[in-house]
């Protein structure tokens, strides 16, 4: 079996969504180490908080137009060389 096209579309919402899991999970963290850093209660927890929102956000976008960049690039490339040999079983 041979890989001859990747629809960009797809694949680039596909990692759109797993990329804004990922922002969510590493804005956590973000927003739990504000909240333990000893500022006398500055920015710092205004700043874990929009790590929740600003990350995920961020983490889909970037996710997506580099997929979508990605698998359009794939394409042009399969189309030359004669894309990628898979085996399936």
């Amino acid at each position: 079996m041979v890989l001859h096209r990747i629809g960009p579309l797809s694949a680039a919402k596909v990692v759109a969504v797993l990329y804004a899991i990922f922002g969510l999970i590493m804005g956590a963290f973000l927003s739990v180490a504000a909240l333990f850093r000893a500022d006398g209660g500055g920015i710092a927890p205004l700043w874990g908080v929009a790590a929740v929102v600003f990350f995920p956000v961020l983490y889909g976008v970037g996710g997506f137009v580099v997929t979508l960049i990605t698998a359009w690039l794939y394409n042009v490339v399969a189309g030359a060389v004669g894309g990628v040999e898979l085996d399936v079983r």
